[in-house]
Parts: structure tokens; C-alpha cells; sequence
């Protein structure tokens, strides 16, 4: 039995994506992104009190690079993943983490725009360099979707990599656009028409996002 720990729209829907896409039994326990992360029966299950937690074979699992390396290895080794000895193991590795890089500015703006509940403990020049280091995120993917010449990240087609940072991009076009990278805005389009990435969406009152957008602000 597989249990995935989840609240929506955090880095933890790049997991429940990655299962929808595996097509294998898991159920979702959902929680609500708030001081109840903290309470000693979830930190049992993550240490650090953070999503997602992954319960699989009676163990625990947590950090998303992680999860999707194990994931892969296990259920799909040559479709979503690539394995040891394949000529784009080393790029999926790059990217499947290069998530992280993107998902860690776009937190710092959630923490900005979202979490902080005063305005005098939001700072403008905070958002405005979190946003640029997006941008230049953009950049990346552009030069990365140009090389590879596919409709994807890796030459070799759709993988985990796509998922990883097209969950990443998800959050982050809340606060930096794709209007200035048009390779990467077709292909975040092609991934998120994809039927595990419609399922992995939030459809409940958890969501932490309740703007479609958030500008920076002009201080």
C-alpha cells in the first residue's frame, strides 16, 4: 500500500502527479497547510513537519527529488525514469532536482504573498528578486527545450523530469510569467494537458493559492 501525505498546490502535488502517471493503487491523505503540520501524529511520519510524506511498504519516505528517484526506479524504470547507462540519465537527474531550485524561489514568494498575514512584514524587494530568480529559472528551461530538439526536456522524450519541474513551474507562474519564454510556455502546455496532471489539481477549500496571479508589489 502506497499513502501519500499531501496538501494541495505544495510541492507534494509533484508526487501525487508522478502517481497518477504510474497508474498504480495509492490512497491521498490531505492536509490542510497550516500549524497542524506541526502535531506530533504527522511529525511521525515526517520528521520536519513538511510535505510530501510518502508511507510505502511500512516506510516512510520524504524530500520530493527523492521520492520521484525511488518511484521511478520501481514502478517505471524506462518510461518515467532512466536508468543507470542511459545516454539521458544524467540530464534526468539534473532536472528531476533542478525542481527544487525553481520550487524554492516560488516559495519564498508564497511565504511573501500568502503566508505573511501583515503587510509591514512583506517586503517588495523580496518579491522582486525572487521573481527575476524565476525568471532566470525560465531562462534555463528555454535554452534546455531549444538543445534538446523535442517537445519535451529530455531528447529521449516524456519523463519524471517533465514532471518535476512542470509541477515546479505550476507554482511559480503565480508570481513570474511565461510571456517572455515561448518554448517553455508550449511546453508547459503540452505536460499540463496531460490527464495525471489534470487529476493531480486541487478540488477542495485547501487550496493555498486564491489568486490565479500575485505582482509584485511596487513599495
Amino acid at each position: 500500500m502506497i499513502t501519500l501525505h499531501h496538501c494541495p498546490q505544495t510541492r507534494s502535488m509533484r508526487t501525487l502527479w508522478i502517481l497518477h502517471e504510474l497508474d498504480v493503487p495509492f490512497e491521498v491523505v490531505e492536509h490542510p497547510f497550516d500549524k497542524s503540520l506541526r502535531h506530533p501524529e504527522f511529525l511521525s511520519v515526517s520528521p520536519a513537519g513538511r510535505v510530501p510524506a510518502l508511507e510505502i511498504d511500512g516506510t516512510q519516505m520524504i524530500e520530493t527529488g527523492a521520492i520521484a528517484e525511488y518511484l521511478c526506479e520501481r514502478f517505471s524504470p524506462q518510461t518515467l525514469g532512466r536508468p543507470p547507462g542511459h545516454t539521458d540519465r544524467m540530464e534526468w537527474l539534473v532536472w528531476v532536482h533542478f525542481a527544487e531550485t525553481i520550487s524554492q524561489h516560488a516559495a519564498a514568494l508564497t511565504q511573501q504573498h500568502v503566508v505573511l498575514y501583515e503587510d509591514h512584514m512583506r517586503s517588495p524587494l523580496i518579491m522582486k528578486i525572487e521573481a527575476a530568480r524565476l525568471a532566470k529559472c525560465y531562462a534555463a528551461l528555454e535554452t534546455q527545450l531549444t538543445d534538446a530538439g523535442s517537445d519535451h526536456l529530455l531528447a529521449s522524450g516524456f519523463s519524471a523530469a517533465d514532471i518535476c519541474v512542470g509541477q515546479a513551474v505550476y507554482m511559480a507562474r503565480h508570481f513570474a510569467t511565461l510571456d517572455s519564454h515561448p518554448a517553455t510556455a508550449r511546453w508547459f502546455d503540452r505536460i499540463t494537458d496531460r490527464p495525471a496532471f489534470v487529476k493531480s489539481l486541487p478540488n477542495s477549500a485547501n487550496r493555498l493559492y486564491a489568486r490565479d496571479f500575485y505582482p509584485v508589489w511596487e513599495g
